[in-house]
């Protein structure tokens, strides 16, 4: 996994954490692969979009296939905010609850901005272009149908 379950003492409490999942790690684990999921899907590499409207395409692969100090410090911020939503979501034993939900809404809200092209992680890998995507890109069609003659 990107995520490993140390990397969430930089957002909550190992005794929170405790509290919320009754120790229970198969819990922890879930809502760490699940934000890892949720974070990827905003960094989509679909082939038939991968170059839509001529912005590159994070490779996804590549980054969430990283592990300890390679790992991109903004995309691992973005995660643990994600999983610390969701490890909350289930009991708000001793956290500020708006301040998770604040800090959830900001990931998300920077993940969609990534997806629009708004915004770049420079350090991120990009998926090359070769020439077969070069041809899934279809440019666009306009025209109109032949004159239509009554007799």
């Amino acid at each position: 996994m990107f995520l490993v379950k140390e990397d969430l003492k930089n957002n909550i409490y190992s005794y929170q954490v405790e509290q919320i999942t009754e120790g229970d790690e198969s819990i922890l684990l879930q809502a760490l692969d699940t934000a890892e999921q949720e974070v990827k899907s905003y960094f989509y590499t679909n082939d038939k979009k991968e170059y839509l409207d001529g912005r590159p395409r994070y490779d996804t692969e590549a980054i969430f296939a990283k592990r300890g100090e390679e790992r991109n410090a903004l995309v691992v911020s973005l995660c643990l905010s994600v999983a610390k939503w969701y490890i909350v979501d289930l009991c708000n034993a001793d956290i500020i609850y708006d301040h998770a939900k604040e800090r959830y809404d900001r990931a998300i809200e920077y993940l969609k901005r990534l997806a629009k092209g708004e915004v770049n992680i420079s350090s991120l890998p990009i998926v090359p272009r070769t020439e077969e995507t070069e041809k899934q890109i279809t440019p666009f069609v306009y025209g109109s149908r032949k004159k239509y003659n009554h007799e």
